[in-house]
């Protein structure tokens, strides 16, 4: 691994003006600064900065679409391959993660709530909690890392990373709330009047999204996000038919595969996959087999039934993987009248990504509907600069009030 890196970041032309950063990343990493300090054996300062840039920087290097991104941005891959932009990254990150040293400001004496613990939620805890802020957050499950946990598998995502960084925000002093949910006994009124000076959704997107056909209710029939949060409790049989053509349709066919099942098909929409170029490769490198142009119709208690010229075709399966994308949970918006919705089901916020209640901020995927980790994080640095903004704007105001 580590010859593989160092050969790599040999390769770095250290372009003046670098595509991989102004064009590839949605967070602008300074990818040839970061490889400068590598090959200067300065790899504590490369993890320095990689990390104020991106809190989620070891996750990103190994879930990122990075062919699309950073390393398909890469002049190398003009006439040649890309340089391994990630494996550097990860390198990096990794070698160094408990070796950072972060230094939070001075407690300012102002409390901020963080509802959810996925990749935005964790991103602002950290950003505010290095601002002096004194932050608690309160999580649905028992662990951290919301859908990087619960809907990426082990072998694309360690959730030994994600423990790293519980021990890391402890470190910060960043407060837990596990197994407990905003929107039951507990309301966002309620945090306001124990004095906390503004509050962050960042609960993700968790309802699978239905493809509204007969047959969804079957028992053979499951749903991908379902299928990710545990895949030990199912048991899906020999011959398994997964709906939809993204990355968590091929997570789940990869996991499937990995679970003991010995022929998973996909079934594609169209004439091609959604899901990245490598996620793809790996799914057929693992055996996963895939049809194209196929439109299902219903689900029998046999199997799914597509669409086949003038009629249809019923293709047996044990079991049915649905996997076309998730829709956020409404546990908090039935509860909290104020918070408003947009067009598209999502919870509506304003350029500040300050939501219809005052001093209620969100971003991630409760905002956007399902979209990528670094996206996620991007929108999450600024929404935690307007956070500071507006408390540091409002810290004698009432509690509660705007």
């Amino acid at each position: 691994m580590s010859v593989h890196v160092i050969d790599e970041a040999n390769r770095c032309l250290q372009c003046p003006n670098p595509r991989c950063r102004e064009m590839g990343c949605p967070i602008h990493t300074n990818i040839p600064e970061m490889i400068r300090l590598f090959k200067e054996n300065k790899m504590l300062e490369a993890a320095e900065m990689l990390f104020a840039n991106n809190p989620l920087s070891m996750i990103c290097s190994l879930v990122c679409n990075h062919e699309n991104q950073c390393e398909g941005s890469c002049v190398r891959g003009i006439k040649g391959e890309p340089i391994h932009i990630s494996s550097i990254e990860n390198y990096i990150s990794d070698s160094c993660f408990e070796r950072l040293e972060l230094h939070p400001a001075p407690p300012n004496g102002m409390k901020a709530a963080v509802i959810g613990a996925g990749p935005a939620g964790i991103t602002i805890a950290i950003i505010l909690a290095l601002k002096g802020y004194s932050i608690t957050v309160f999580e649905t499950h028992d662990k951290i890392g919301g859908i990087l946990r619960y809907g990426i598998p082990e072998f694309r995502l360690p959730k030994t990373i994600l423990d790293r960084y519980y021990v890391k925000m402890k470190s910060l002093g960043i407060k837990f709330r596990p197994n407990f949910s905003i929107g039951g006994s507990t309301n966002i009124q309620d945090l306001f009047n124990d004095g906390y000076r503004s509050v962050f959704i960042g609960t993700g997107a968790w309802r699978p999204r239905k493809l509204g056909i007969p047959g969804e209710t079957f028992g053979n029939v499951f749903y991908a996000i379902n299928y990710l949060n545990n895949p030990d409790v199912y048991d899906l049989g020999d011959r398994v038919a997964i709906i939809g053509a993204g990355n968590a349709a091929m997570d789940v066919a990869r996991t499937a595969i990995r679970q003991g099942s010995r022929f998973v098909t996909v079934y594609v929409r169209r004439d091609e996959v959604s899901a990245s170029k490598t996620e793809y490769e790996y799914a057929k490198l693992d055996g996963v087999q895939f049809e194209f142009n196929k439109s299902i119709l219903r689900i029998e208690d046999d199997g799914p039934v597509f669409a086949d010229g003038d009629g249809e075709q019923l293709i047996p399966a044990d079991s049915i993987i649905i996997a076309v994308s998730q829709v956020p949970q409404d546990r908090i918006v039935s509860k909290e009248k104020d918070l408003k919705l947009n067009e598209k089901g999502n919870l509506a916020t304003n350029e500040n990504g300050e939501t219809t209640l005052p001093g209620v901020f969100a971003s991630g995927d409760v905002v956007t509907g399902a979209k990528t980790v670094v996206a996620a994080v991007a929108v999450s640095k600024q929404i935690a600069e307007d956070m500071d903004r507006y408390m540091q704007s409002h810290d004698r105001d009432p509690v509660g009030k705007a």
